[in-house]
Formats: structure tokens, sequence, C-alpha cells
């Protein structure tokens, strides 16, 4: 799973339209929200560090999930803009938390024993978890 990392909303009209994830790693406005629904129309889940998504209005939250968009919080750890745009999920990351979900566990459980293994932010556990019960 690749998840584009964008640094400025000079960024947001340069992206792909064909880009499902998007960790927005600067304080985005509503405005910047909605060009990135714009560039982006197949859009499942943006990711924003905790500290803009307390500060987020109410209003974009439901918009986006009016909109069929995950809100996300959570960072990329370790990841560098300068070397790659995206940031990888280990695969072998997504297969542990679809097996730990084919064997019965909750959610919560497999977020924690995954977040314990990896440092991925536990809304995108959570979010892989549930397109792993859909898929």
């Amino acid at each position: 799973m690749r998840i584009r990392v964008v640094s400025s909303k000079d960024e947001i009209a340069e992206l792909n339209p064909n880009e499902r994830i998007v960790h927005l790693a600067f304080r985005p406005s509503n405005v910047d929200f909605l060009d990135l629904m714009r560039s982006c129309p197949r859009l499942r889940a943006v990711q924003v560090p905790p500290s803009y998504h307390k500060t987020m209005s109410k209003a974009i939250k439901l918009f986006l999930e009016m909109q069929g968009i995950d809100l996300l919080e959570g960072d990329v750890w370790g990841h560098r803009k300068d070397i790659d745009e995206y940031y990888v999920v280990d695969e072998e990351a997504i297969e542990e938390i679809g097996n730990l979900i084919k064997q019965g566990e909750s959610i919560e459980d497999a977020s924690a024993a995954i977040q314990r293994k990896t440092r991925l932010a536990p809304d995108l556990i959570r979010y892989i978890a549930k397109s792993k019960i859909t898929a």
C-alpha cells in the first residue's frame, strides 16, 4: 500500500488523479481539502498529523465523511520526502492485519498488536483492517 505524502498546498494540483490515500504533512485549510478532492476523484482516505487533526473544523470532517473519504490521524514515521514521494506500508504488515481479522480478532485488538510491531498509526491500521474485512 502506497500513501502519497504531500508537503505543501502547491503539490495538490500536481497529484495523480488515481491517488487513493494521501498524507498531508502541512496544516490544510478547508479549501485545500476541496482542491485535493478535485485533483484526486478516487480518494478514499486522507491522513493528517495528530496536531492538525485536533484543530480541523467539524464541517470539513463531516464533508469528507459524506464523500466517503476516511479521515485518519497519524504520522508517516521515518519517511524522507526527498528520497520518495510515497510512504509504503509493508505487505507483511497488511497480510498480518488481514490474518488477525480472519482469526476473529477485533479491529481494536488487531490494531494494538500491529502497532506494537510497526510504527503504523492506529487509524491507518484500522483503515487497513476495515478494507480487509470488506475485500
